[in-house]
């Protein structure tokens, strides 16, 4: 047995072969193949490919076969929020406080690694964000507030950082935060997005961490649906 069996008991037979294999082809051999050289039954195989598929590790397709995909912490961390949700949808807010944690810790960092070509493109989501609040009747630019907020952060390069960051904002909308909201209290909102984003283009990253604490200190105050839950 090789140190990687012995140091990760948790892992089914098939995540080590995949760990162990890990940088080679992305397609996989067969169920059959698979079966034999794992020394289990195939039965066996396709069980812990089910596990592999929900971890976001693998694909299955008729024609293609199995297709190793590239590592993200995403679909673990999603899967297990949106059963906690499902639960007790209160959870959220214990969850978007790690969120807010996150991005004050990698502000810095995030914003530093930013190219101008990312700056141009926070401002443009800044505008279409303040364009959809004119209109009348206004409209929630929900994309633009989880685009905005992922595009700072996603020059990381930090797999764990960016899926609990995408995996709140599956749950922003699992509890419906992206719909029920004042118009008042969003182009409120977006104000300080402005002032984060021009922060950032002009390399003033302390004027636009200040934004995002105060940002953050809004949105526990903000206007709350009606959250039912276990």
């Amino acid at each position: 047995m090789n140190m990687f069996n012995r140091t990760s008991p948790v892992l089914s037979e098939l995540l080590v072969y995949l760990a162990q294999h890990d940088g080679q082809e992305e397609s996989l051999p067969s169920l059959m193949e698979l079966s034999q050289e794992l020394g289990m039954s195939v039965a066996l195989v396709r069980e812990q490919l089910e596990v592999a598929r929900a971890l976001g590790l693998v694909e299955v397709r008729p024609r293609t076969g199995i297709r190793r995909l590239p590592y993200s912490f995403f679909p673990a961390v999603h899967l297990s929020l949106q059963y906690a949700l499902a639960r007790d949808k209160h959870l959220f807010e214990a969850f978007a406080s790690l969120r807010n944690h996150i991005e004050a810790a990698y502000w810095y960092e995030a914003v530093q690694r930013l190219q101008p070509e990312d700056h141009q493109a926070l401002l443009e989501i800044v505008e279409r964000a303040e364009a959809k609040l004119q209109r009348v009747p206004a409209e929630i630019p929900h994309p633009e507030h989880r685009r905005l907020h992922l595009l700072i952060y996603s020059r990381l390069e930090n797999p764990f950082v960016s899926g609990l960051l995408e995996a709140y904002w599956e749950a922003y909308e699992t509890v419906g935060l992206n719909v029920v909201i004042s118009l008042e209290y969003l182009r409120e909102v977006w104000s300080y997005h402005r002032r984060m984003v021009e922060a950032i283009v002009r390399g003033d990253y302390e004027a636009g961490y200040r934004a995002l604490i105060e940002h953050t200190d809004l949105l526990s105050h903000r206007p709350q649906p009606e959250i039912s839950g276990a």
